[in-house]
């Protein structure tokens, strides 16, 4: 795994709190754990300050956690670059996470980023607009419907160059596009229907 470092420090903001909804919402999380297991709550504390900050974590933001389960910032600095769910510098509205691994790949995803590089920049670049960024990940466990990107918190998946474009199109003209499967079938099952155990039982 590559190496995640925060981001440069003029794009980090000067300072975070939770906001009153969210730190109750923490304190009841950190209720669900014995007394002294409280660090327990670091992973869900640090997504919903992910969440708050629109999507990526800032270092205060880890500070904040950190200062509020009572640990040392380098206990929270530690999960929040193992763990790729934590994107560690800004992103655009519309985050594009593709898959490039083996079964993907043999796919099609070379072109799919060729379509995320022409139409958002480069990787962890964020759009003109801010409604876009990208990035390659490892397998997101789709793989009988490659290739796939995940956007935000849905998968688009069975994808071409074509289909990827319109999906972003309707994103950037503020449509959500239907998640799942852009060809016909139905989830993960073949093109065309069942093709085993399709005649009845002779009695």
């Amino acid at each position: 795994m590559s190496v995640r470092r925060l981001a440069e420090a003029h794009l980090q903001p000067k300072e975070f709190s939770f906001s009153a909804d969210n730190l109750a919402w923490a304190k009841r999380e950190m209720e669900k754990y014995p007394p002294g297991r409280q660090t327990s709550a670091v992973i869900p504390l640090l997504w919903r300050a992910q969440q708050q900050a629109g999507g990526w974590l800032p270092e205060p933001a880890i500070r904040c956690v950190a200062d509020l389960l009572g640990i040392a910032h380098i206990r929270a600095l530690e999960v929040a670059t193992f763990y790729t769910m934590f994107n560690l510098e800004p992103r655009g509205e519309f985050l594009v996470q593709l898959c490039g691994t083996t079964p993907c790949w043999l796919r099609g995803a070379d072109h799919l980023k060729k379509v995320c590089r022409r139409r958002i920049g480069e990787q962890h670049e964020v759009s003109a607009d801010g409604k876009f960024s990208w990035m390659e990940v490892e397998c997101l466990g789709a793989c009988v419907n490659a290739p796939m990107v995940q956007i935000n918190e849905d998968y688009y998946e069975d994808l071409t160059p074509e289909t990827l474009e319109k999906i972003l199109d309707q994103f950037a003209a503020g449509r959500k596009p239907k998640p799942g499967p852009q060809t016909i079938r139905q989830f993960s099952a073949p093109v065309g229907g069942p093709t085993t155990l399709i005649q009845s039982e002779k009695k």
